[in-house]
């Protein structure tokens, strides 16, 4: 499939809309005292079935793993995850979510949904809805990574 100028325009106006949601988003977090890679860490940890492994948690965010040590290691500290031993692998350590964990991601739904709602005002309910529709397409064609 060839894309045309019609498609760049649309991807530049995708990423000035992530963009600026980042912005929001991260505006919201930093009262709470979290990044927001730390954000998406503690999310994607929230997600696994089990407790992911460290080496898992790189993979699914696709960064290096000492990336990961070091979100968790602020996490650790804040009280958000704890590292616990991996019983299948002495070597391996394993994330779990705390309560206080568990307690920043509600807060954070709603600071997220704010962001979103602050976002799509312009739009009607009609056009909400469309725009959910195109965004579910695309979400629905991007492989999924498992933890």
């Amino acid at each position: 499939m060839e894309f045309s100028d019609a498609d760049g325009v649309l991807a530049e106006q995708l990423l000035r809309v992530t963009r600026r949601l980042q912005r929001i988003q991260s505006r919201q977090l930093e009262p709470m005292g979290i990044t927001p890679a730390q954000f998406r860490l503690l999310r994607t940890v929230a997600h696994c079935d089990g407790p992911p492994r460290m080496a898992d948690l790189a993979q699914r965010l696709d960064v290096v793993p000492r990336a990961v040590t070091t979100l968790v290691d602020g996490l650790e500290t804040s009280g958000r995850v704890r590292r616990a031993p991996d019983p299948d692998s002495r070597r391996a350590v394993r994330i779990e979510i705390t309560e206080e964990g568990l307690a920043t991601l509600r807060s954070l739904r709603d600071a997220r949904r704010a962001a979103a709602e602050e976002i799509l005002a312009p739009l009607t309910a009609a056009q909400r809805e469309v725009l959910g529709d195109l965004l579910t397409a695309l979400v629905n064609g991007m492989p999924e990574r498992r933890c």
